[in-house]
């Protein structure tokens, strides 16, 4: 005689808890689960995090290698077209190209002083450019303001 499965166990609520082997053996090797979130079922992975640094340094690898202006045009234009008008209100037309070779002149003088910078603060036994390595840098270098 074919043996009748019991009523309950068709009836059973996902409440309940499953006493049936498959329900109690572990997760595959190789994954790791974390415990279901309170909203829901669904596994939330641990969001991977570089130490601190290395994407500045990735960063910095990368703007070395590339030759595009890192200032933004506009912003500049507008900069150097206001300086323009409270030094003369003659000049009010720039060239393109003249904006632009005074862009790539700025953003060098930019770039050399934070290197020149950087070495002072790498001398003081610093990682962190501050205030003061910038004026020793300019004043070394005698860039900007006669001391």
């Amino acid at each position: 005689m074919a043996r009748a499965k019991h009523p309950v166990s068709r009836t059973r609520s996902r409440s309940q808890p499953s006493t049936s082997a498959a329900a109690e053996s572990t997760p595959p090797r190789g994954r790791r689960t974390t415990p279901a979130s309170p909203r829901g079922t669904e596994t939330q992975r641990k969001k991977h995090r570089h130490r601190p640094g290395t994407v500045a340094l990735r960063e910095i690898r990368h703007l070395q290698k590339t030759w595009k202006l890192l200032i933004p045009a506009a912003p500049f234009i507008r900069l150097v077209r206001e300086i323009s008008s409270e030094f003369s209100s003659e000049v009010s037309r720039w060239q393109a190209e003249a904006l632009t070779a005074l862009q790539e002149a700025a953003e060098d003088y930019l770039i050399r002083l934070f290197e020149d910078s950087m070495l002072c603060a790498i001398h003081a036994k610093r990682v962190t450019l501050m205030k003061k390595d910038w004026e020793l840098a300019r004043r070394l270098g005698g860039k900007g303001q006669p001391w």
